[in-house]
């Protein structure tokens, strides 16, 4: 673990002592905390206005109940949340996920990530994030509409296209979106299409919204390599995860040439060295919602399965965790290291625990951080809002382009920021300093508020 400057130490123990038991919040603060040592060197307004402490501590922190009944009319109860943290730059936007692990030190250490993330897009939004500890699987399209009816006549009065913008994450797709649009509609009697973001394509939704965070991921991989005067073509591709990111990063891999060997979901993994079936894989995961036991079957013998295997173990060039939080530990780095993995992007939001972090990067892998190359999905997300604020619709070939646009330029940002704070080629300074610079900077033109 790296040592903090004084002034930084400070501020973490501070946040550790407010908000006790919150390890992934901690984590993520941690993270970040650990970049800023050259930037307080050279800032001190930021440290005279108690900028970093500020930002630390959310703007708003909303928990409220969740009653439904379930399709055999018994009461169920979940709770709810949403942290609006950061709006300096803009309306706080950020997705809602639904899942049993959410708790209120999930929501903020994600809401804490989506201030950077927003930020390095160069988007006006600020960062903010919800969800509820409600688990979508195996419930009926009635039990979910009912859970989420319920969620938005606590949610909406917190919401506005000028206030608190979400979207979708992990458990809320187009069908949830759908439910709770609905539902905000109906209490408001207002057709605010720019409340929420991640809709369907016939009632004010983006094209791109769905691949949004599995193309752009690939497109910061691909301006990594372009950097480094290579190529995606002919690169062996390992992506964890079978949900949308990592589906759809499959696809923007296998559009440039790269040969993807290995997904996974929550059971275990397959190996298909012939490369990943995407027609396959999307009509399992997406259509049936089944599992990958199903890919391996229709595959027949050439693909392996590993029910409960380290997906991490599998040889590769790249890999790029699309999961959940930490799942890339501190064993799965030594397998990618000592199998000669040289790229690791985050697909996923923190999926790499610090120990990982440490190893992947002290052994000269080149490792970029979710803040910067997952800001696909909540880029497409701002394309929506302003396609809504002008009762506007992109075509999709357009908004890929302007999606593809957006995550080089991220990319860069991250490499001119890191080389001129002292850290040539780091991408986690270089995303870290970028994003905390720019919402600084806004919070001090705005004032003690």
């Amino acid at each position: 673990m790296s040592v903090l400057e004084s002034s930084l130490a400070a501020v973490f123990d501070e946040v550790v002592a407010r908000n006790p038991g919150e390890v992934e919040f901690h984590q993520a603060v941690r993270e970040v905390l650990e970049s800023l040592g050259p930037v307080v060197g050279k800032h001190p307004e930021y440290a005279d206005a108690e900028v970093i402490r500020r930002l630390c501590e959310p703007e708003r922190q909303i928990i409220f109940r969740v009653p439904w009944t379930d399709d055999s009319g018994r009461v169920q109860l979940n709770r709810g949340f949403r942290v609006e943290f950061n709006s300096a730059l803009g309306p706080f936007k950020g997705g809602l996920r639904f899942h049993p692990s959410v708790y209120l030190g999930i929501v903020k250490f994600l809401g804490f990530e989506q201030i950077f993330k927003n930020a390095l897009s160069g988007l006006p939004i600020g960062g903010g994030k919800g969800g509820s500890d409600f688990n979508p699987r195996s419930r009926s399209d009635g039990e979910i509409m009912r859970f989420c009816q319920s969620f938005m006549i606590e949610l909406y009065r917190h919401l506005g296209e000028y206030t608190d913008v979400p979207a979708g994450d992990i458990g809320v797709g187009q069908r949830e979106i759908g439910y709770l649009f609905g539902q905000y509609k109906r209490i408001t009697n207002r057709y605010e299409s720019g409340t929420l973001t991640g809709k369907g394509l016939s009632w004010g939704g983006s094209q791109v919204r769905t691949e949004a965070t599995g193309y752009g991921t690939v497109f910061f991989v691909d301006e990594m390599l372009r950097f480094a005067g290579e190529r995606l073509e002919g690169q062996r591709v390992v992506v964890s995860g079978s949900g949308n990111v990592a589906i759809y990063a499959i696809e923007k891999i296998l559009e440039l040439g790269g040969r993807v060997v290995a997904c996974s979901d929550s059971d275990g993994f397959i190996l298909d060295e012939r490369g990943i079936d995407l027609a396959l894989l999307k009509e399992v995961k997406s259509a049936r919602r089944a599992r990958l036991t199903e890919y391996a079957a229709a595959r027949g013998s050439a693909v392996a399965y590993v029910p409960g295997g380290s997906i991490w173990d599998v040889p590769c060039d790249i890999a790029l965790p699309c999961a959940t939080q930490n799942e890339l530990d501190g064993d799965g780095a030594a397998a990618l290291i000592r199998n000669g993995c040289r790229i690791v992007a985050e697909g996923a939001n923190m999926p790499t625990s610090p120990d990982a972090v440490r190893a992947l990067r002290g052994a000269g892998v080149r490792f970029a951080p979710g803040k910067a190359v997952n800001a696909g999905g909540v880029a497409t997300s701002a394309l929506e809002m302003q396609q809504n604020a002008s009762r506007d619709s992109w075509t999709f070939e357009y908004t890929e382009k302007r999606l593809e646009e957006i995550m080089r330029s991220i990319h860069d940002r991250c490499l001119e920021t890191a080389d001129a704070y002292g850290a040539p080629g780091d991408y986690v300074a270089g995303a870290n300093i970028a994003g905390f610079t720019r919402v600084a900077d806004a919070m001090l033109a705005l004032g003690i508020i």
